[in-house]
């Protein structure tokens, strides 16, 4: 458990609470560490993530929860590059799983779209791309400045991607994978992803296979979201195309996601940033974060607990225990011990 900073500690209090209830009620063997890695801790210490640290986790843990990052205190925001873009990329987390789920109809922008039409998942490739931070500066500074910005693409790591794509909607009953780039313009690299993309989606052929330039994609996820199940897309792209899809389930607020590498250790983190102006107000949005512990019990084999994390909810959305961004006037603690007293089987009730 890495709380980092901001209202990161508010959500993953509610995170904890979860995890124990499920624990509890289903005696499962979950045994919550708690590591000190933050703005704060790097501040104090100089140290963002300590030597030995992802050999520890690798050995020793089975996944890693974060609550979120980023603090105005660290301008370059290095404590954060160095924890969570340590881990993703140092882990070889190549697969960033977002589900965009809607849980009520009231929480969605679009006109006239219900719970069943917007129901889809997006694979973002994590390890490769615009994120590599290749590139650099020629006469930095000057009127003559250059800049420079690659993105570097490998064929193991489109390929590994798409095929998890596909992996996915064969074992999850879907139908459909379409595959988001813009090798119109960029014909190196995605040039790459589309001959990947054909040659992995000839080895499933009861899979309809599409395809979209991102642009095409972004306007079909608000025109008509339902006719989407699976979708797999570029580092940045996906980043991009995610937080639309956010929107779409009710904000960032409710937004899940897991870094995975099947069969390693897997690191799970609700979408939104630390808001620092919020902390210990009570209005941060644990949804997120509670989905998230969904996703990390399902990893790890608890898929009756997950089902009833995720189940606890919607029942919270459906009866109005929200915090301010949807609506609600419950603070965060509150949402959570509804969430947490349902999981663990009690009565609850909208307060």
């Amino acid at each position: 458990m890495i709380a980092g900073d901001g209202i990161g500690t508010d959500v993953t209090a509610e995170a904890v609470k979860v995890l124990d209830a499920a624990a509890e009620r289903w005696d499962l063997p979950l045994e919550l560490v708690h590591f000190p890695w933050s703005a704060d801790h790097y501040l104090e210490t100089g140290v963002s993530l300590p030597d030995g640290a992802l050999e520890d986790l690798t050995e020793n843990f089975s996944a890693v929860f974060v609550g979120a990052f980023g603090d105005p205190r660290v301008p370059d925001m290095k404590h954060a590059a160095d924890i969570l873009l340590g881990m993703r990329f140092k882990l070889d987390l190549y697969i960033n799983f977002r589900p965009i789920r809607l849980y009520d109809q009231r929480l969605c922008p679009l006109r006239n779209k219900t719970v069943d039409d917007i129901d889809f998942v997006v694979f973002r490739e994590n390890t490769e791309g615009a994120y590599v931070g290749a590139g650099g500066n020629l006469k930095k500074g000057t009127p003559d400045e250059v800049a420079i910005q690659e993105e570097i693409y490998t064929f193991k790591g489109v390929e590994r991607i798409i095929r998890a794509a596909f992996e996915y909607a064969v074992s999850h009953d879907k139908t459909k994978v379409c595959m988001a780039d813009k090798s119109n313009v960029m014909r190196y690299g995605h040039d790459l992803w589309q001959r990947c993309f054909a040659a992995v989606a000839a080895e499933y052929p009861q899979i309809e296979a599409s395809h979209l330039f991102v642009d095409a994609l972004t306007m079909q996820m608000v025109r008509k979201p339902e006719i989407f199940e699976v979708i797999v897309t570029t580092n940045m792209f996906g980043d991009i195309v995610t937080d639309l899809g956010a929107a779409l389930q009710g904000g960032l607020g409710v937004a899940a996601s897991a870094n995975l590498h099947p069969g390693r250790l897997s690191l799970f983190e609700p979408v939104h940033g630390s808001a620092p102006k919020y902390t210990g107000s009570g209005k941060a949005n644990p949804m997120g974060a509670l989905l998230s512990v969904a996703l990390l019990l399902e990893n790890l084999g608890h898929e009756t607990a997950a089902m009833a994390v995720e189940d606890a909810v919607k029942m919270a959305l459906r009866d109005g225990v929200t915090t301010f961004d949807l609506g609600g006037r419950h603070t965060t603690s509150e949402v959570g011990d509804f969430v947490a007293s349902s999981v663990a089987g009690q009565p609850v009730g909208a307060a």
